[in-house]
């Protein structure tokens, strides 16, 4: 009975206490919806006029695609963001990539200065050292005779002038001796000297006459020396031999100057010529050596298109040996000034060359630029540049990309005239192949303007009419220009000159 009371008291305690949480409830509910709704916080839009202190806006961009320029603010079509502006500077321009001195100075920022130096040639090439075949000499004995000694020497030694090689037995040589000194005892000037003729055509040396004459002893046993110092090519002599005479002995090559024989391409032959000074680097030589050109092979190498130059060079210590390789930098005829800058300032993107500017004010800009020949470690600037501005020679790629970056453009090349005067066409004999609608089938030569060998190939033509009158098989003077899309024919004429 007290169980039974007990959990009935429990049932009645929690069921008040669920309706006083009700009433609870109620009343909180009743108070909220009593109160003032709050008022929503007013969010201003993002501003696009400049800030205080900033230029003027020039255009808006998107920081991943800055190349791409927006005449107003928005929302880039590339990235789910909002564009930039590009502001101006105080003189109304669009600023380039400022940079600290300091921080240019930890970059290893160097900056180089456009000058005018003198425009020459300097082609660089690899040649291979040989003899100078100018400087030979064909050792043979005057006088039938027999060998009787040959020194201990072959092809390849080195030897001295006056090093004997051969010695001889001549016994023709013994009876005209005989009759030299009979004569020579007799007085009489006129056979004496008629025999000292018969001595000379036989072949015995002035010196051994006059040594025959002084101790009047008869000498049939004679010595051919080296006349010159240099390398034995052949020695062609044994002991025991029997020689007749005027049969060569020995052939040296000396070596005091060497030939170094370089490959010059065939679109630099003309400004290559005889007595040019040439600089070539030895491996093993410290310093290089200073020689000029001897001569210029005539004929063209048809595999490489390319000229032979042989260059005499000194061989003072005989370091220089044939078959050893040499670097050649050819310096050719000045051909007047240029602007110029160093090489590694240039950036080269593949379709156009850039340089970064730099001003007085610690700016960067972009320039493009058009580039001449290389001269050494400098390009010829054809256009873009003026004589005293300064670019970035170090560190030019790490300010190019901050410029990319921050949506800088790059200031376009003015049109300039060319340093060099070149042909508007590049021209070449051909035959006519074939012919179709708008282009033509051509056997042609080289094209020497252009390095280019001969070969058939097809043409654009740039008017349809150029081939109006020609026909397979016809013999024409053609003029190509070259262009975006390839090399497009612009001229076409007869062999003879007419059109």
């Amino acid at each position: 009975m007290r169980t039974d009371m007990s959990q009935a008291r429990k049932i009645v305690l929690i069921a008040a206490a669920g309706s006083t949480l009700l009433a609870l409830g109620a009343a909180g509910g009743w108070w909220w919806a009593r109160q003032p709704a709050p008022t929503a916080t007013k969010t201003e839009p993002v501003s696009s006029q400049p800030r205080q202190g900033e230029g003027k806006v020039l255009y808006w961009y998107d920081p991943m695609v800055p190349q791409q320029h927006f005449d107003k603010p928005g929302k880039s079509p590339f990235m789910d963001m909002a564009l930039v502006p590009k502001y101006a500077d105080a003189s109304g321009e669009a600023a380039g990539v400022k940079i600290d001195p300091a921080i240019a100075q930890n970059l290893g920022v160097r900056l180089a200065k456009v000058e005018r130096i003198p425009l020459a040639l300097q082609a660089r090439a690899t040649g291979i050292i040989g003899y100078n075949e100018r400087d030979v000499a064909v050792v043979q004995n005057r006088s039938a005779g027999f060998v009787e000694r040959v020194w201990p020497l072959a092809p390849g030694d080195v030897v001295r002038a006056g090093q004997p090689l051969v010695a001889f037995l001549v016994p023709e040589w013994a009876a005209a001796q005989y009759e030299l000194l009979a004569i020579r005892r007799s007085g009489d000037a006129g056979l004496l000297a008629a025999a000292r003729d018969r001595l000379r055509l036989l072949g015995m040396p002035e010196r051994m006459i006059g040594a025959v004459e002084k101790s009047g002893v008869v000498q049939s046993r004679y010595t051919v020396t080296a006349p010159m110092g240099g390398v034995i090519q052949s020695l062609d002599v044994r002991a025991g031999m029997t020689l007749a005479a005027g049969q060569t002995l020995a052939r040296i090559n000396g070596l005091s100057t060497v030939w170094l024989e370089a490959a010059v391409p065939q679109a630099l032959a003309d400004r290559v010529g005889t007595g040019d000074r040439v600089t070539a680097t030895v491996a093993g030589e410290a310093s290089p050596i200073e020689g000029r050109v001897a001569s210029i092979v005539p004929v063209l190498q048809d595999a490489t298109r390319t000229l032979r130059v042989r260059i005499e060079l000194p061989n003072r210590n005989g370091l220089l040996r044939p078959g050893m390789s040499a670097q050649v930098s050819l310096q050719g005829k000045s051909q007047g000034t240029a602007l110029a800058i160093p090489t590694e300032a240039v950036i080269r993107t593949g379709r156009r060359a850039l340089v970064m500017l730099a001003d007085a004010q610690g700016r960067y800009t972009p320039v493009e630029v058009s580039l001449g020949e290389e001269v050494g470690d400098q390009t010829v600037i054809a256009a873009g540049l003026d004589e005293g501005q300064q670019v970035v020679a170090s560190g030019q790629f790490l300010i190019d990309s901050e410029a990319s970056l921050g949506g800088i453009a790059v200031r376009p090349l003015e049109p300039a005239p060319s340093i060099h005067a070149s042909p508007p066409l590049h021209e070449a004999d051909a035959t006519i192949k074939g012919i179709a609608p708008g282009e033509v089938t051509l056997a042609h030569g080289p094209f020497k303007t252009l390095s280019m060998p001969g070969m058939t190939m097809t043409f654009p033509l740039g008017t349809p009419a150029l081939t109006t009158g020609f026909k397979v098989g016809d013999r024409v003077r053609v003029g190509v220009r070259q262009t975006d899309e390839g090399l497009v024919v612009e001229r076409i004429e007869r062999a003879g000159g007419g059109q």
